[in-house]
């Protein structure tokens, strides 16, 4: 009985020490709405480990993939309301949350892929993310997710194709605007039931990166994938304002380097991963890819420019700090 006495006491001592260890280590959420495969699903995780390592074990991030936790707009609404600690959203849809993240939604804003990466590294990037801290949440990190281009039934060569065209949109007042300007009809429809519409017919076309063909399958249900590349649109991971604030400085500062860190490493890996699915689309799902006139889009898109940076002195000054910094 006396060594049944001490075995107990010790498994109990044990259990207590791994309790009191599980409650020590803080827990945050993050969820996206994307699959387990997808590279930001990787990228994120990846910050996931570097945030544990660089707090010893005092934080740890589990990422939920596939909307788990609630679509991308609940999501957002339920790190506002410190019910959920992170996200994964994109610059579009955060527009409607932060008014600022529409400059960079802007159609052709960018002049190349260094000129996006200039910004968002630096420090218009960072102002940007910090621009929310009175809304309930704060971006950490960007993850490029490329170039969006139109595809579905039919190539777009111009926006003359786009005429009376329904076109899935993002629900961001920046993408149906320029849907509007190219002569499409912008039609809001949730990221889950796209393939299905794009199946159906509800929409004939839709704009995203080309992982979009292969990842979600929407490859199975378009015939043309048109690379007029008319936004650089990045993925936002963002922290409720409550998880944040419950930080310590130093801890705060370990999150900045992991997800800084996982910016750099997401941005290295993208443009092979693209490429790969344009390869894939086309030699093993029958994509057409053809290659676009950029300028005629240009044209037609202008407009949101001079609208968007009309609507603030914050939004004119960061539009102008972009546009400086191409030169």
């Amino acid at each position: 009985m006396t060594r049944l006495t001490r075995i107990l006491a010790l498994a109990s001592t044990a259990s207590l020490a791994l309790a009191a260890a599980a409650q020590a280590q803080t827990l945050l959420r993050l969820n996206h709405n994307n699959p387990a495969d997808h590279p930001t699903h990787i990228s994120m995780e990846f910050m996931g480990e570097r945030f544990s390592e660089l707090t010893g074990g005092a934080y740890r991030i589990q990422v939920f993939p596939n909307a788990q936790l609630g679509s991308q707009r609940e999501s957002m609404e339920l790190v506002q309301n410190c019910a959920l600690e992170m996200a994964r959203s994109n610059a579009s849809e955060l527009e409607a949350f932060e008014p600022l993240y529409s400059a960079i939604n802007l159609p052709f804003i960018f002049q190349s892929e260094e000129h996006f990466d200039a910004v968002i590294n630096g420090e218009i990037g960072q102002r940007i993310l910090q621009a929310s801290a009175d809304k309930g949440f704060l971006g950490v990190a960007f993850l490029t997710e490329g170039a969006r281009s139109f595809y579905g039934d039919r190539p777009i060569n111009s926006p003359a194709d786009l005429a009376g065209v329904n076109v899935r949109v993002q629900p961001s007042p920046s993408a149906i605007r320029m849907v509007e300007l190219l002569g499409g009809n912008p039609t809001p429809i949730d990221w889950g039931e796209l393939y299905s519409a794009l199946q159906q017919g509800v929409v004939n076309m839709a704009e995203n990166n080309p992982t979009a063909l292969t990842n979600a399958r929407h490859g199975e249900v378009s015939s043309h994938f048109s690379l007029n590349e008319h936004t650089i649109i990045p993925s936002v991971v963002v922290i409720s304002t409550c998880a944040w604030n419950g930080m310590s400085a130093e801890h705060q500062d370990a999150l900045r380097t992991a997800a800084l860190e996982a910016q750099a490493f997401h941005s290295a890996s993208w443009n092979a991963i693209a490429d790969a699915a344009l390869e894939t689309a086309q030699a093993e799902m029958g994509v057409t890819i053809n290659s676009v006139d950029k300028a005629p889009f240009i044209e037609a898109v202008l407009p949101m420019h001079e609208e968007v940076a009309a609507q603030s002195p914050a939004l004119a000054e960061l539009i102008a700090d972009i546009n400086a910094l191409a030169d």
